[in-house]
């Protein structure tokens, strides 16, 4: 798409929200144009919460279907759109509800906490949610001593670490493709090249990168610590998507990607044409029943609540 193509395109977006009265909502994964289109930029938690703050009659969701699926389950009266529904999270789809079902019957006193990338059926199942940013903080928060955590094993063991309640993670090989592919060598081999980089990663990352990194947070956390930090060169241990963010909010600092193989073919669907259709045909609605929404939307107000 030719530069003069892509302002026409950005401008058409920015006429057909206002006047449907829409708001875009975007991932720090999302390609550069549609960050710079979005009328916010974050991670999940926050996404969850201007979702449910917003006033607007449709709300897009640039990001993976489970992040549409929670926008929904915190405005049930409001139009949710995904702009292709191809977006699938691998994490999310390792997880059934017959998986939480077998858990909650062995470990019968347990509370689910459920980590946001899952899908709605999954969340309806569960206690509360969390994501990457307070996933520690909510599980020291919990009644029970046993704790039922999905899916993604890595982040478990981050928040084993954290807590002294006992964590049973399920599945067993729930991950994220994409962090679980990193490591420890991969990031000493960056490191050799940038002596003075500190490392900063996402506590999807395998524990052997969690073990060696400087600072562990969540995408947003990632961009107030390199912000705030008096150091100017970081290796990042996450998705490539967040360093054009970091790049704007820290133009006079220098960022290299861990490793080349950090990209998630699902967040990069997106593009501006993409999201031109989805506002003018209003496609794709995310459909959830009734039921599903109002048990997961009590594991959600519930996070946002101890968060």
């Amino acid at each position: 798409m030719s530069l003069k193509k892509i302002h026409e395109t950005a401008e058409k977006i920015r006429k057909l929200k206002e006047r449907k009265n829409a708001i875009i909502i975007a991932h720090n994964y999302q390609k550069p144009e549609i960050q710079d289109i979005a009328d916010l930029v974050a991670d999940s938690l926050e996404m969850a919460r201007k979702a449910a703050e917003s006033d607007a009659d449709i709300i897009v969701v640039c990001g993976v279907t489970f992040m549409a699926e929670t926008a929904k389950i915190l405005n049930p009266d409001r139009k949710v759109l995904i702009p292709d529904l191809g977006k699938i999270c691998t994490m999310a789809e390792m997880l059934t509800p017959n998986d939480i079902k077998e858990a909650k019957r062995k470990y019968k006193d347990a509370e689910v906490a459920l980590y946001v990338n899952s899908t709605a059926t999954c969340k309806a199942l569960a206690d509360v949610c969390v994501t990457s940013a307070n996933a520690a903080e909510i599980v020291n928060k919990l009644n029970s001593d046993t704790v039922i955590f999905a899916p993604d094993k890595n982040l478990a063991h981050y928040v084993s670490k954290r807590t002294d309640r006992r964590i049973i993670n399920i599945p067993k090989h729930g991950v994220c493709p994409v962090h679980h592919m990193l490591c420890k060598n991969d990031v000493l081999q960056v490191k050799s090249l940038h002596k003075n980089a500190k490392v900063v990663a996402h506590p999807e990352c395998k524990p052997e990168v969690q073990e060696i990194a400087d600072h562990i947070a969540s995408t947003e956390g990632m961009v107030k610590y390199c912000s705030e930090s008096e150091h100017n060169e970081f290796i990042i241990c996450t998705e490539e998507g967040l360093l054009y963010k970091l790049s704007k909010r820290c133009p006079d600092k220098r960022f290299h990607l861990a490793s080349k193989y950090l990209v998630c073919s699902s967040m990069k669907i997106t593009n501006l044409k993409i999201l031109r259709e989805c506002l003018e045909r209003e496609k794709y609605e995310i459909k959830l029943d009734k039921t599903t929404i109002k048990n997961a939307q009590e594991a959600i107000n519930r996070m946002l609540e101890l968060a």
